[in-house]
């Protein structure tokens, strides 16, 4: 299992996530770089998302659903604030509707990924801030953390599979 550490921290409205790769940082870098390989693990196994728009790029968007086990679809978005290649990321994100129209509902989220060369090998920090504690409870209530940690767990079998230029 990739992922090391997860991480609650209330007072600071956040939920870090690491895990570790026997892969370079190019090649992590690719499976957000790339939708059809980020469709392959974001969201857990149960839950697979599929990106039907995706804009990689600052002030870019993103919008996806995820289709669970009955056939329902959860719909997101994802708005890129910066992008550093090889080595960060960062996109605001929420639910959406159906039409994939943002829902203010939850609030607006924000997630920060680093990609560090440790030796060889890759350590990914993906950090997620929330805009209050309600917001983050009910977030976590919904199975974020666990979420996060099943599609992280994914990730090695995309890193081992060929890839096609991006």
């Amino acid at each position: 299992m990739p992922v090391i550490s997860t991480t609650k921290n209330l007072e600071a409205l956040s939920l870090t996530l690491v895990a570790e790769f026997d892969a370079a940082v190019e090649r992590v870098w690719q499976i957000w770089e790339d939708p059809r390989q980020l469709e392959r693990w974001w969201g857990p196994p149960t839950y697979p998302a599929t990106f039907d728009g995706f804009d990689f790029q600052p002030g870019g968007k993103a919008s996806y659903y995820m289709t669970g086990p009955e056939g329902d679809k959860a719909r997101g978005w994802w708005k890129f604030t910066a992008i550093d290649a090889p080595r960060k990321l960062e996109f605001d994100d929420g639910f959406a509707d159906e039409s994939g129209s943002p829902v203010d509902a939850l609030g607006v989220g924000h997630a920060a990924v680093d990609l560090e060369d440790i030796g060889g090998r890759t350590r990914m920090t993906i950090m997620s801030t929330f805009e209050s504690e309600e917001q983050m409870e009910e977030i976590l209530k919904m199975g974020m953390e666990e979420g996060m940690r099943e599609a992280a767990g994914q990730i090695d079998a995309v890193l081992a599979a060929p890839t096609r230029a991006v």
